[in-house]
């Protein structure tokens, strides 16, 4: 019987565990899962540390396999479970999609330093913009419209994993009351309903 567990972080405020959370219930699978204080450096910890291969959330545990690094994650479970796809089938748009994934994670540090997820899911306040993450916002914004079609609810012809973190990452913003292009804030709203998102959302979080 295949078994999978996922570990993420326990005020469940961690885009990359979100990203797995929903690709795992897009595709339908049973999962158990389990909460890591980093706040309590939990994730260095003797046991956590010998499971987890970067010591990061999340961490999905498959039948004994072990795999942290979100992408690399839910690359995993489109190749290695049936059900709806996470990733485009046409291969341009498919690698297009990794790239936007690669990018979020790698780049526009400062908007994810002064609206961090806590703006997200506690509604936490944060100071106005600085002028470097006005700059980076605007790279977001101008990024996304290119990729956006006008009135597009995807990325692509249908849902794909990468619409999730670029709806969170625009949210970052939206949520934290930045002015976001109008079609930008329509596309993150709409992607904010899709139900695997409402239910990472509506997970109960300990105070901050």
């Amino acid at each position: 019987m295949t078994t999978l567990h996922l570990h993420v972080d326990s005020q469940f405020a961690s885009p990359y565990a979100m990203s797995v959370f929903v690709a795992l219930h897009e595709k339908g699978l049973a999962f158990d899962m389990s909460t890591v204080d980093l706040g309590a450096r939990e994730q260095h910890a003797a046991g956590f540390a010998g499971l987890s291969l970067t010591q990061r959330v999340p961490t999905l545990v498959h039948d004994g396999f072990a795999l942290s690094e979100s992408s690399a994650i839910t690359e995993y479970i489109d190749e290695e479970f049936e059900g709806p796809r996470l990733y485009p089938t046409q291969p341009r748009s498919r690698a297009r999609a990794r790239q936007v994934q690669a990018w979020l994670r790698s780049d526009l540090m400062p908007v994810r330093q002064e609206r961090p997820t806590e703006v997200v899911f506690y509604g936490a306040k944060a100071p106005p913009l600085s002028p470097a993450a006005k700059e980076a916002a605007a790279k977001l914004y101008t990024a996304a419209q290119s990729l956006l079609q006008d009135g597009a609810e995807h990325l692509f012809d249908q849902w794909c994993i990468a619409d999730v973190d670029l709806a969170l990452m625009l949210n970052r913003l939206v949520l934290g009351g930045d002015s976001v292009p109008s079609r930008l804030e329509a596309y993150a709203a709409r992607q904010w309903q899709q139900p695997s998102v409402q239910r990472w959302v509506n997970q109960r979080r300990p105070p901050l």
